[in-house]
């Protein structure tokens, strides 16, 4: 493709384009004449890379290079990880509270439709909280919204087998064991130690379970992932090529 259609296809400048390919962080592109070149599909992945990296983590372009020198040296699985957490992963979204006021505005900033909106409501997927007669979103109902329009995304669909249900499920599942939990952290034997102290640790407790939970099911899906795909003798490429980096 042309650096044209490049440029409509990642809303990156040509300038830009040119910049990444003078630092090194996108090689050089096959030439088909003297001032023209030609940019396979690789590109858009890369160049789309390259700019959640700098948007989300605010990295700077020599770090960016030698990451992506990294990734080339990886399997096909664990490049694709890579991408798809580089755009959807924010650790910035977790740092500065985001908090949406109003149904419309919720829909417009998460991608969901109304319809489906209202089922993700009814099964508590996403809550919200009424405020003066508006609806209020907190940070993770933002975030939970905008990973489940990338599963819609990438094909996680009803019509493709997928039970959107499911996501009812795996909540009620999550819900009983906050529940749980709360219920052994708070009666647990802490001493005499103040109720605010208690809270704090609370909170505390709250995101190293959070991560936890986050890194064991990564874990074990990408284990039993793997082993499907061996058992299965099916041998995968990245659905995105990273030969050109």
């Amino acid at each position: 493709m042309k650096i044209s259609e490049l440029v409509k296809q990642t809303g990156v400048t040509k300038e830009t384009i040119h910049y990444y390919i003078r630092e090194g962080v996108l090689r050089k592109p096959r030439k088909v004449g003297k001032n023209a070149a030609d940019y396979n599909e690789g590109y858009i992945e890369q160049i789309r890379t390259i700019k959640s990296l700098r948007e989300n983590y605010f990295l700077p372009l020599p770090v960016i290079k030698k990451l992506i020198k990294r990734q080339r040296k990886k399997t096909s699985e664990e490049q694709t990880s890579f991408q798809f957490l580089s755009e959807h992963f924010k650790p910035l979204d977790h740092l500065f509270p985001t908090k949406i006021t109003g149904r419309k505005v919720f829909l417009k900033e998460t991608g969901l439709d109304d319809n489906w909106l209202s089922e993700l409501e009814k099964w508590r997927v996403i809550t919200s909280t009424e405020v003066d007669g508006e609806r209020v979103y907190l940070r993770d109902d933002v975030i939970i919204g905008k990973l489940i329009v990338a599963m819609g995304n990438i094909g996680m669909l009803p019509g493709k087998g997928f039970d959107p249900k499911m996501l009812k499920g795996f909540t009620d599942f999550f819900r009983d064991m906050a529940i749980k939990n709360i219920d052994i952290f708070w009666n647990a034997e802490w001493g005499n130690i103040p109720t605010e102290t208690l809270a704090l640790k609370g909170i505390q407790a709250t995101e190293i379970l959070s991560l936890f939970f986050y890194h064991i099911y990564r874990k074990l899906v990408m284990e039993e992932f793997k082993n499907h795909l061996k058992n299965n003798k099916i041998k995968i490429k990245s659905a995105v090529s990273l030969e050109n980096f």
